[in-house]
């Protein structure tokens, strides 16, 4: 009998999960808001503790999912005719880099640190911050990105041109902190960095809050000093 009441309870659990997911809309798991996920977890514990607590019937594990339900239903529609509900729950959209600038702010609020950038700008094949014109991260956690205009894709076959390759670009300086492990491995020296910072003119790497070097490209430096948070801009 416990066989059988498990298995009802695993059929009624899948059909309200099928359920949940036609109301949360024809989205990926990437696309989901930390809001998303945290009811999804909640169903999750709701099925595990009935399958293993012989005190919970049956109707109470559909009510459980009733409730469960209803309450996701009822935020859904709420969340969207009230958008301060919508941003309270499920979050806005934060602009990290506006015009070229860095938001130190953003930065901050999201505990975002700039290797991480990097590694999701590589993922969508930008192998440099100079590319960057803006740049949001949107709730579910995936990066939005603008290019500047002269790095935007260009059909190179269509204007008879050949394109260079281009090598990708390393981080040397974050935050005011020099990467020398990075030095090392690109086999160049503390003396070398500080030549090149100064010839950007920057008399210092803790002026510096992201300094990337390439062959192809040389150096890329945003100051402390060049930023919104410091430089009053607010983006529009």
């Amino acid at each position: 009998m416990d066989y059988l009441i498990n298995g009802l309870k695993l059929v009624v659990g899948l059909i309200a999960f099928l359920i949940v997911i036609r109301l949360l809309g024809k989205k990926h798991l990437a696309e989901m808001t930390p809001y998303d996920i945290i009811y999804l977890i909640m169903f999750g514990g709701i099925l595990e503790e009935s399958l293993y607590d012989n005190k919970i019937s049956i109707w109470m594990f559909l009510f459980s999912l009733a409730v469960w339900a209803v309450a996701i239903f009822a935020i859904e529609k709420l969340v969207s005719r009230f958008n301060r509900l919508r941003i309270l729950l499920k979050g806005e959209p934060a602009q990290l880099i506006a015009d070229g600038k860095i938001n130190q702010k953003a930065f901050k609020k999201n505990q975002l640190e700039m290797e991480q950038i990097r590694t999701m700008l590589r993922q969508q094949g930008i192998f440099s911050l100079r590319e960057v014109r803006d740049m949001y991260i949107e709730p579910g956690g995936q990066i939005s990105i603008n290019s500047f205009a002269k790095y935007k894709s260009v059909l190179a076959d269509d204007l008879g041109v050949e394109k260079k390759e281009e090598e990708p670009s390393v981080l040397l300086v974050d935050e005011g902190e020099v990467k020398s492990e990075v030095l090392h491995a690109i086999g160049k020296s503390n003396q070398w960095l500080e030549q090149g910072i100064r010839e950007e003119g920057y008399h210092h790497a803790k002026d510096i809050l992201y300094c990337e070097w390439s062959e192809t490209n040389g150096f890329f430096i945003k100051g402390f000093a060049d930023t919104i948070e410091l430089n009053g801009h607010q983006p529009s």
